[in-house]
């Protein structure tokens, strides 16, 4: 409990002043969940975000729709890599990625 007082105070960076219309919050996991330092973050002008420890986990956490399409893209080693010259041959190259990413997902599961 004494290394969250000294990790708030050993801050490098300087925190922004507080502001009754935009106050600075702190989010920290179970393992801070006790209330010694619930009243270390609040002195400190936090507004602290603990999860409990007998919570359980609410929602999966998911990946990026962008950096999941990315990842499945970079798959085929023929787009990882663009040795097309034309791009009306990339362009087709991708657009069979995707139909065979589609194809996967919905036929075969």
């Amino acid at each position: 409990m004494k290394a969250a007082a000294q990790t708030m105070d050993g801050t490098v960076i300087r925190r922004p002043g507080p502001r009754k219309y935009r106050r600075q919050h702190l989010c920290l996991d179970k393992a801070y969940d006790f209330h010694a330092v619930e009243d270390e973050v609040v002195k400190r002008k936090y507004v602290p975000h603990i999860r409990h420890r007998r919570e359980k986990k609410r929602h999966k956490r998911r990946r990026w729709v962008v950096e999941r399409t990315n990842s499945w893209h970079n798959r085929f080693r023929k787009l990882l890599i663009r040795y097309e010259k034309k791009s009306q041959n990339y362009l087709a190259l991708v657009q069979l990625a995707c139909c065979i990413i589609v194809y996967r997902r919905l036929i075969l599961g």
